[in-house]
């Protein structure tokens, strides 16, 4: 079988996860600066056999299109030129840093550790992926 990745796109940094090959289990790959996006993504899919991506799409609280949704319209106009041919899927972002910061404080990390925005990042990417595959099983 093949991975899914899922992608937390934000301004300045990219939170990145990906399932095992079976695609039962989500795991956060690494976090990296927003801008060379497009260049690892490249490298990574030469690499590793990757049929989907989700990508976040932030939303309000009313469901209405979120301050930051143009740039990631942007990345997205851009993932689409660079990889026409890979399946994209949407997902609600609502809540995932919120939830990946309370994951970091339930799991005993310090203080200085939860500042650790890059972190939190790769951990929102993680809950996306784990929450689409758990509503794909159901």
């Amino acid at each position: 079988m093949s991975r899914i990745l899922a992608i937390d796109y934000g301004i300045k940094r990219t939170g990145i996860a990906v399932t095992d090959e079976l695609q039962i289990i989500a795991s956060g790959l690494t976090t990296i600066a927003s801008e060379k996006a497009i260049l690892f993504l490249k490298d990574y899919f030469t690499k590793e056999n990757v049929s989907k991506v989700l990508i976040g799409e932030p939303k309000q609280m009313n469901g209405l299109p979120s301050e930051s949704t143009p740039i990631i319209e942007n990345f997205v106009a851009n993932f689409k030129i660079a990889f026409p041919e890979m399946k994209i899927v949407r997902v609600d972002e609502r809540f995932t840093s919120k939830i990946a910061f309370k994951t970091m404080i339930d799991s005993g990390l310090k203080k200085k550790q939860r500042q650790n925005k890059a972190l939190v990042d790769e951990i929102a990417a993680t809950i996306l992926l784990q929450d689409y595959l758990t509503r794909k099983m159901i």
